[in-house]
């Protein structure tokens, strides 16, 4: 395996942490029961609530867990066994969702979808008398972005909880909490947070918050994590040094405006989809994000001989894709410390694989 210093990440999670970041991570991690640390939780929430645009009396959980742990406890926590949910199912990780309501026996409508981004939300209509809709607001696996805005005013009008999975969008796409009438938004590390795996986060609106149940989990129990937070705490240990990068890293967002990110984000992706309009690939999606770019070959090369050869020749890191779509897709992130001389890298690269001309 290469070096990861001798590579050039382009992968949805992990991406290029900034060198700033790294520093802190490198310190000794420092003692958490005190109110030194406390104070430091507190500032993370008040800064996750402004930057998401959370409602007024909206609270944070810190779950140290990767994202899929905070999935399964919102499904745990706001979920009912005797109430159906819509899933809106367009890829890997709607199926995800799926697959934890199915396993904790929450009846669910799964929708699955296709091609469109929901702005038009009459296809939801069959199943609105649902409690809640569950949603990854960028389908990651396939680079499709859907119109939470759209998806929010149907919930506001049958009264459904909208619970988001916002995992791969925050910080390189627009995200309000308010604007989108959001109740439960999902949150990780490792992608435009830029730091490493390890911690999830849930904000919870005074809706959501109403809606708890009793869930028959110990470590991702709601009710425990809100009562430790009103003390700035967490009931099991956290992963402490990645909260402190993620203190320094929300008050740089907070400085700079989140606006001022998103921007970055769509001129770096826009610079790459530009730049390869010259080889043999085309955009899987017609509803694509900031964050990142789905390719699909259109000659005879499979998706994944090209991940493999990239990495391989050129020590650059693309993302994959498993079962029916690993040989017909890969994916390109544009999250993390990186800009046009980064991605310069992987253009070059792949104009030399596929030995054309730039």
């Amino acid at each position: 395996m290469t070096n990861a210093a001798e590579q050039y990440l382009f992968t949805p999670g992990p991406v290029k942490i900034p060198t700033d970041i790294l520093a802190l991570g490198a310190m000794q991690t420092p003692y958490f029961r005190n109110q030194a640390f406390s104070e430091v939780v507190f500032e993370c929430e008040k800064n996750l609530l402004a930057l998401t645009n959370a409602p007024e009396g909206s609270r944070a959980i810190f779950i140290t867990a990767s994202g899929t742990a905070a999935m399964e406890a919102v499904v745990l926590n706001l979920l009912d066994t005797q109430e159906q949910c819509i899933v809106i199912n367009g890829g890997t990780f709607g199926q995800r969702f799926v697959d934890i309501c199915h396993l904790h026996q929450r009846p669910i409508f799964n929708v699955k979808v296709s091609n469109t981004n929901l702005a038009n939300t009459d296809s939801l209509e069959n199943f609105q008398t649902a409690s809640a809709l569950l949603v990854n607001g960028h389908e990651t696996s396939i680079g499709l972005l859907y119109d939470l805005h759209a998806l929010g005013n149907f919930c506001l009008t049958h009264g459904m909880l909208h619970i988001v999975d916002a995992i791969s969008m925050f910080v390189t796409d627009e995200l309000d909490m308010q604007k989108c009438a959001i109740d439960a938004l999902i949150l990780s590390s490792h992608k435009g947070l830029a730091l490493p795996p390890g911690l999830a986060m849930v904000i919870l609106s005074p809706k959501a918050l109403r809606r708890i149940k009793h869930a028959q989990t110990y470590y991702l129990n709601f009710k425990n994590h809100l009562e430790d937070g009103l003390r700035g705490q967490t009931p099991f240990t956290p992963a402490v040094t990645i909260i402190l990068q993620l203190q320094l890293r929300l008050a740089q967002l907070m400085a700079q405006g989140l606006a001022h990110q998103q921007q970055r984000a769509k001129a770096i992706a826009e610079y790459f989809r530009a730049a390869i309009k010259p080889l043999p690939l085309k955009t899987y999606s017609a509803y694509m994000p900031n964050a990142l770019t789905a390719l699909s070959p259109t000659d005879s090369r499979k998706a994944s001989e090209i991940v493999a050869e990239l990495e391989h020749q050129y020590h650059v890191v693309v993302a994959p894709n498993g079962g029916e779509l690993k040989d017909t897709l890969f994916r390109v992130a544009h999250m993390g410390d990186i800009d046009e001389a980064y991605t310069d890298v992987l253009i070059n690269a792949l104009f030399n694989y596929y030995q054309v001309t730039r």
